[in-house]
């Protein structure tokens, strides 16, 4: 377990119980924690790690279904809406094409064996194996939060990691409602957050990742994206500004911007 420098006593409490709990001195975001504690795990002779938020709730039966699945490196569960269990929070959109399913019965039907291959959706309770750790390391710390999990995935899959959904195991989350805001007259939708600090990394994060494993043809869509939703959608000249620096910093290789947007 890792606690990311919380203020709200929870480092106290651990240290009154009987676990092994790694307290980091300063918040290094989603991706620090997961970094750390993937470290952690493998330094400790871990063959599998089991990874989470701490707003996930697994089924009882979720790591023995995942368990059941012996010829993989990285894979993980459906994460279903809590208040709707058949209904997913984060939408799986199916290997081979462009349709993306949003209810368990579309789930299901695409599953051949129980899995569907070459998805997952990290970091909702996966687990990933110490071999692929040892080949490829552990997420990028630097990102602090959006785009860790993406830039993850796309890592593994450029090493060839064997990577799927159980559509058997389940893990509950709360809702996040739509995800993605309707843009170019309801023919796409960009990823607006209200929040500051979430909207930099994901500009800075999702430049870095596109140009890495995508490709600049990508990098240039995203950036005219952005521009038309601040200019179009959802006139914000201040968020055109951040957009740019965030996206300058990604270019630079400097993860230090968003340090001014935490609270």
């Amino acid at each position: 377990m890792v606690d990311n420098a919380s203020t709200d006593g929870t480092a106290a409490w651990l240290r009154t119980q009987d676990v092994t709990a790694e307290l980091l001195e300063s918040n290094t975001g989603g991706a620090g924690g997961f970094a750390r504690g993937l470290a952690l795990a493998i330094e400790r002779g871990a063959d599998l790690a089991w990874l989470m938020d701490d707003d996930g709730l697994p089924a009882v039966d979720c790591l023995t279904r995942l368990l059941e699945c012996g010829d993989l490196d990285f894979w993980g569960p459906v994460v279903v809406d809590e208040a709707d269990p058949e209904r997913l929070v984060f939408p799986i959109r199916l290997p081979g094409g462009t349709r993306t399913v949003r209810a368990m019965a579309d789930v299901r039907a695409a599953a051949t064996d129980g899995l569907i291959r070459d998805v997952v959706i990290p970091f909702n309770g996966v687990l990933v194996t110490r071999e692929l750790v040892e080949r490829i390391g552990v997420p990028r710390a630097e990102f602090f939060i959006w785009g860790d999990d993406v830039e993850y995935l796309w890592r593994a899959e450029a090493a060839g990691a064997r990577i799927a959904t159980v559509t058997g195991a389940v893990v509950h989350h709360p809702s996040v409602g739509e995800l993605g805001s309707p843009m170019m007259l309801g023919r796409t939708t960009y990823n607006f957050t209200p929040s500051d600090l979430k909207h930099y990394c994901m500009a800075r994060n999702n430049t870095v990742n596109l140009r890495r494993y995508r490709g600049w043809p990508y990098v240039l869509m995203f950036w005219a994206k952005t521009l038309w939703f601040f200019t179009l959608t959802r006139p914000r000249a201040a968020r055109l500004s951040m957009s740019a620096r965030a996206a300058y910093a990604g270019l630079r290789g400097d993860f230090t911007g968003h340090r001014r947007y935490l609270r």
